[in-house]
C-alpha cells in the first residue's frame, strides 16, 4: 500500500506532457486480440490498468511486450481460456474482452468487472447488444458465459442510454458479424473514434463514428497494424486545473483542444487566462479573483464526468456559490467529505454538490475512494497550506502516468511512499 505526501502552497511552472489516453488504451488492448498478427500500440501510458490488462493477455497466451510506452501484442497463439474470476474482475475495462472474444471465438467466460465504485454501472446495454447479434448469455457465480449457437449476425441496435462502454463493446463484437450492424444513440467520445480507427486500420469496415449512428459491415479477417493512441483529455484537464490553482505559468502539452473544449470554456468563464495553441495550452499565472460557475456533466461533447472532481478544488477558491450536477454518475461525490476535512465549504444535497467560496484549504489526512477523486485530492493538496497525506494512491496509479514525477518537474513537493504498517 502506498500514499502520496504533498507539501502544499508551492507554485507550479514549466511544462508537462500529457500521456496517451487511459480510456482509449483499456479498450484498444482487448481490441488488438482480434488481429491474426502483431499489433503495435504507441503512446501507451505507464499505469496500473495497463499492467493488469497485459497480465490478462498473457493468461490468454497472448504475447505482450511493453517498453518505453510501446506495447507489442501478438495474438497469433492465443487460447480462449475461461476467465471467470481473479484479475479480470479487478478493473471495469476487462468487460471489453467480452465483445472481442465474441467476435474472435463466438464464445467465452469472463468475470463481472470491477474498477472504481461510482454507483450503479450496469452492463445491461452490453448484453442487449450481444443478444441482438445472436449471442446467448448466461450469468452464473459472478461470471458471464456467452456463446453463439448460430454465429453472429448484424442487427439494428438502439441504446436506451448513451454509453461509451456499450458502444465500444458492441462495436468489437460486430466487426466480424455477418452483414451490417447499426448502433443508434451511440456515444460520441474521442476514445470511441480511437478504437474504431484502430479497427479500421486492421481491416474492419466501420463508418459514422463520432456521430450518434455507427454502421459496421462485418469482415472475415483482421490483421496487425501500428497505432498511436490519442492524448488523454482527462489527464490534460487535471493538469490545466492544477495550473489554474497554483500555477505561475504552465504549458500543458500534447493536447487536442476540441476534446476538452467544455472544460476550457468553464475555466475561461471563471476568469482563468489561457492561450490555446495547436497542440498545447498555456495557463497564465492566476490572480485570486476567479468567479464561481455551475457545472453539469453530460455525454460528449458536454462537460466530462471524469473532470468534475479534478476541477472542484479550483471552484472552492472562486468567489460565489455554485453547484455541480453529475448526470452520468450522480453518486460520484465521495471526494466531498475529504474536501470538507480540508476546510472546504462544500456539501451534497440530493446528489448535487453545493460549493461556497472562496475558501482556503489546509492539509490533513485524506483518502481517495476512486481514480478521479484521487486527482481531485492531489489538486487540493497542491493548493492547501501544510502537509496532505493522501491514502488510496492505488486508485490514482490506475490511470495517471507518472503523475508524481510530472508534478515534481513542475515544482510540486509530492512524494509517493510505502505505508508503514
Amino acid at each position: 500500500m502506498k500514499k502520496f505526501i504533498i507539501e502544499g502552497g508551492r507554485p507550479l511552472s514549466g511544462e508537462v506532457l500529457v500521456s496517451g489516453a487511459k480510456n482509449s488504451t483499456v479498450a484498444l488492448i482487448p481490441a488488438a486480440i482480434l488481429a491474426d498478427s502483431p499489433v503495435v500500440l504507441e503512446a501507451v501510458p505507464t499505469i496500473d490498468d495497463v499492467d493488469s490488462l497485459i497480465s490478462i493477455l498473457r493468461d490468454f497466451n497472448v504475447s505482450a511486450d511493453f517498453q518505453e510506452h510501446v506495447l507489442r501484442i501478438d495474438p497469433s497463439q492465443m487460447e480462449n481460456v475461461p476467465m471467470p474470476e481473479g484479475k479480470i474482475q479487478s478493473l471495469r475495462a476487462s468487460y471489453y474482452f467480452m465483445g472481442a472474444l465474441l467476435a474472435k471465438y463466438g464464445e467465452g467466460t469472463v468475470g463481472l468487472p470491477g474498477g472504481c465504485s461510482l454507483g450503479p454501472r450496469p452492463i445491461d446495454l452490453h448484453i442487449k447488444g450481444f443478444e441482438a447479434l445472436g449471442a446467448k448469455i448466461e450469468s452464473e457465480n459472478g461470471a458471464i458465459h456467452f456463446s453463439t449457437p448460430n454465429g453472429l449476425t448484424g442487427a439494428d441496435i438502439y441504446l436506451d442510454v448513451v454509453s461509451v462502454g456499450a458502444t465500444i463493446n458492441i462495436m468489437l463484437a460486430a466487426v466480424k458479424a455477418k452483414g451490417q450492424t447499426v448502433i443508434d444513440n451511440a456515444a460520441r467520445e474521442p476514445e470511441i473514434i480511437d478504437v474504431a480507427t484502430l479497427l479500421n486500420k486492421m481491416g474492419a469496415n466501420i463508418k459514422g463514428v463520432g456521430t450518434s449512428t455507427i454502421r459496421i459491415e462485418g469482415v472475415d479477417h483482421l490483421h496487425g497494424v501500428s497505432h498511436a493512441i490519442i492524448p488523454d483529455r482527462i489527464e490534460a484537464g487535471t493538469y490545466l486545473t492544477a495550473a489554474a490553482l497554483v500555477g505561475q505559468g504552465v504549458y500543458v502539452k500534447n493536447v487536442i483542444f476540441e476534446h476538452i473544449e467544455g472544460l476550457v470554456a468553464k475555466m475561461g468563464e471563471m476568469g482563468v487566462k489561457m492561450d490555446v495553441y495547436e497542440d498545447k495550452i498555456y495557463v497564465h499565472p492566476q490572480a485570486d479573483d476567479l468567479e464561481m460557475v455551475n457545472i453539469k456533466t453530460a455525454a460528449y461533447p458536454g462537460f466530462a464526468t471524469d473532470l468534475q472532481q479534478p476541477i472542484t478544488p479550483l471552484l472552492i477558491t472562486a468567489h460565489g456559490s455554485g453547484v455541480i450536477e453529475d448526470t452520468i454518475y450522480p453518486k460520484r461525490v465521495n471526494h466531498v467529505p475529504e474536501l470538507q476535512r480540508m476546510g472546504a465549504d462544500i456539501h451534497v444535497v440530493d446528489d448535487t454538490i453545493h460549493i461556497k467560496g472562496p475558501k482556503s484549504l489546509t492539509g490533513t489526512k485524506v483518502t481517495a475512494s476512486d481514480l478521479r477523486a484521487g486527482a481531485c485530492l492531489i489538486n487540493a493538496g497542491l493548493a492547501a497550506s501544510g502537509r496532505t497525506d493522501l491514502y488510496g494512491a492505488e486508485h490514482i496509479l490506475r490511470g495517471y502516468d507518472n503523475i508524481c514525477e510530472k508534478l515534481q518537474k513542475l515544482g510540486a513537493k509530492i512524494d509517493l511512499v510505502d505505508i508503514d504498517d
